[in-house]
């Protein structure tokens, strides 16, 4: 069976969202908040840090079967898997989000998190809204929209070396290297939600350019 280029690049996301997103589980697989790659400030810190990252893992893993034509061709499966993504996933991840982002402490990652949260959640609703309203096209729209922002767990980690590389040529020391990396991190958060809403809309775009009139 040949698969479609369009489908092969979706599976192709779909492969990178699972390793990635894997790869960001497993320091909480055992629940040891020793184990935390983000500073916590206690237990119910902590509690919420992980309750975000494993709902944000489902959404990660689903959100690219929802571009797949031939599970968008079956509507009750499209259906099911839509709304195990908006209510397992961005839903319960981006209210877990807020909280973690605001007890960090710091400015940048306070901001860099909670706005796409937001935006995360406005853009689900919108495009079950549209889904309601049987305007598929919107639909698709706004549900590619919001993928871009649970993307955000694998672009961020992208820009973050990206920026570090950028930084060897001015470093004077290995500590120093390692302590741009820490600050590097909630720049790349911030960056990465915006990166992947502009490819998002020159997607869009470009698709309604080529649709028939």
């Amino acid at each position: 069976m040949i698969i479609p280029r369009s489908a092969r690049k979706v599976w192709l996301m779909f492969t990178v969202a699972t390793i990635f997103g894997t790869v960001l589980v497993s320091p909480y697989l055992l629940l040891d908040i020793n184990d935390s790659r983000l500073d916590v400030s206690g237990e119910a810190h902590y509690a919420l840090l992980v309750a975000h990252v494993f709902t944000a893992f489902i959404a990660l893993v689903l959100g690219p079967l929802q571009f797949i034509p031939a599970i968008r061709a079956r509507r009750q499966v499209h259906r099911t898997i839509g709304r195990v993504y908006l209510l397992a996933g961005v839903l319960p991840s981006a209210l877990a989000a807020v909280p973690v982002a605001l007890l960090s402490g710091r400015l940048i990652t306070q901001l860099g998190l909670t706005i796409p949260a937001v935006l995360w959640l406005v853009t689900g609703a919108l495009a079950y809204r549209a889904a309601r309203r049987h305007d598929y096209a919107q639909h698709r729209n706004w549900m590619m929209r919001n993928y871009a922002l649970t993307f955000l767990a694998v672009t961020s980690r992208v820009l973050v070396p990206l920026l570090l590389l950028a930084q060897i040529p001015f470093a004077t020391s290995a500590d120093c290297i390692r302590d741009s990396a820490l600050s590097m991190i909630p720049i790349g958060e911030a960056l990465g939600w915006m990166v992947n809403l502009i490819a998002a809309e020159i997607l869009i775009r470009r698709r309604l350019k080529i649709a028939p009139s």
